[in-house]
């Protein structure tokens, strides 16, 4: 099967270490590979309206549309949120609430096409104490797990200014090998 990657962009700026570091991973991916770069801040989604009792469900319109349609085509989903208050970017996470409407659909089966799929994350953060991104990992992989997404982890960087994680050696080493380890199917803690 032809691995096919979309690549959310979380941050409220372009170019920035999170952005930076992705594309470092990217550049690994065989040549040939399929990518989408969907940036969440040039192309805004509306704010999640919970329909979940209504009648009806409104079908996405305008970039919530485009960006339905391509995460469905998706066999890889690369989150690439910086670590804002310790989780995903707002933008992000209105992506990941925008699941919930998807859901629930009619004749998209969202839950069952996202089954199987592997879901990746990429973050940069100023501190240096990976753990303090735990909250962004979990929300990654427990999204995973409901879904029935394999989980292929979070790739963890360091940077504050512009520009910073091109100093992490050590980021950009684990960024040449991300993309290529296997990625087991993400259970809830609870499961294990």
């Amino acid at each position: 099967m032809t691995r096919r990657f979309l690549f959310v962009l979380g941050s409220s700026r372009p170019d920035g270490n999170t952005e930076l570091l992705a594309r470092t991973a990217a550049e690994q991916l065989p040549a040939g590979t399929e990518q989408e770069w969907f940036s969440l801040a040039e192309q805004p989604l509306p704010d999640f309206v919970d329909f979940r009792h209504d009648a009806e469900i409104p079908r996405p319109e305008g970039p919530a549309a485009h960006l339905l349609d391509a995460t469905l085509a998706a066999t890889d989903l690369v989150i690439v949120s910086p670590l804002y208050w310790y989780s995903v970017s707002a933008q992000t996470k209105r992506y990941l609430d925008h699941w919930a409407g998807w859901l629930r659909l009619p004749g998209v089966d969202f839950k069952a096409r996202m089954a199987g799929r592997t879901l990746w994350g990429v973050t940069a953060l100023a501190h240096e104490e990976f753990e303090v991104a735990d909250p962004l990992v979990g929300t990654l992989r427990h999204s995973a797990a409901y879904l029935g997404m394999r989980f292929g982890g979070v790739l963890l960087g360091n940077g504050s200014k512009p520009g910073d994680v091109r100093t992490d050696t050590e980021a950009l080493a684990r960024a040449k090998t991300f993309f290529a380890q296997d990625a087991p199917f993400a259970r809830f803690p609870y499961e294990r």
